[in-house]
């Protein structure tokens, strides 16, 4: 399989990079696009690399913050055919908080009334076509990580801590192993590879691909969570996005050469 990195917070080239992350994928001859960015960004940089956005066959949102879903519209626009797959959970609900401040970070308000004949929600571990599954968040007590990272979701009046009940991963069988696509992994990047681990009993998961939102994440939590890492036997992280730089050079001391940066442009061969 081939994924194309879209958009994302870096770049090496032209292509404009943007907080956000989008990523096209080939798989058995499927065409399939990861999240759109915080804009349209994305297109005009596939546009550039020459890719057919046109023809890709389905989508899929990994989670319901702008930064991923923002773009939703100019793909409809540019596309006629194709579905999103979202969690059954996703809402127009999310926000960061930080003491009496809050600000709204979910999707742009309206899509989803807007683009209804286009989404499609899943519920639980789904198998989208042969060799390609969404899994979602497994794990219990999650919304410990949400605080501790102020990440909120309105229930009526008020602002709850986030379950990440809307966020799934994308998950791909190879020949070297599984690969999981986890665009912000808010709820840890090793309680997201046990979740697929026993989801897929019996099978080895290569690789991972995403953001790993650590960039605020203090030095001594980042070395913790390299070591429950490399518990898992996973062999290649290609990170970027929220990852953040320093976390970024902390995993690397960490893990070596199995931790990639991630940037615009980039094209991963699995």
């Amino acid at each position: 399989m081939i994924a194309k990195v879209l958009t994302d917070n870096l770049t090496k080239s032209a292509l404009e990079p943007e907080w956000g992350l989008s990523l096209y994928l080939e798989y058995e001859g499927r065409k399939i696009l990861l999240d759109t960015g915080a804009s349209g960004r994305f297109l005009k940089n596939a546009d550039a690399c020459g890719i057919p956005i046109e023809q890709v066959e389905f989508g899929v949102l990994s989670h319901a913050h702008y930064d991923h879903a923002d773009g939703m519209g100019a793909f409809f626009a540019r596309n006629q055919n194709a579905v999103f797959y979202l969690q059954e959970s996703c809402r127009e609900d999310c926000y960061g908080k930080k003491g009496w401040f809050h600000k709204y970070i979910g999707i742009h308000r309206g899509f989803l009334k807007k683009y209804h004949q286009r989404i499609r929600y899943v519920s639980g571990d789904k198998e989208l076509f042969p060799g390609i599954r969404l899994i979602p968040h497994h794990t219990e007590g999650l919304e410990k990580i949400a605080r501790s990272v102020n990440l909120y979701r309105r229930q009526g009046r008020k602002l709850v801590p986030d379950s990440f009940s809307h966020e799934q991963s994308l998950v791909f069988e190879t020949d070297q192993g599984l690969v999981i696509f986890s665009s912000c992994s808010h709820g840890g990047v090793d309680n997201i590879i046990r979740e697929v681990q026993e989801a897929c009993p019996g099978t080895s998961i290569y690789a991972m691909v995403g953001g790993f939102h650590l960039f605020k994440t203090p030095a001594e939590e980042v070395r913790a969570l390299a070591g429950r890492i490399r518990e898992t036997g996973i062999q290649r992280l290609y990170t970027g996005h929220c990852t953040g730089q320093k976390a970024f050079d902390i995993l690397r001391e960490e893990l070596g050469d199995a931790v990639v940066q991630l940037y615009t442009g980039m094209e991963i061969v699995l």
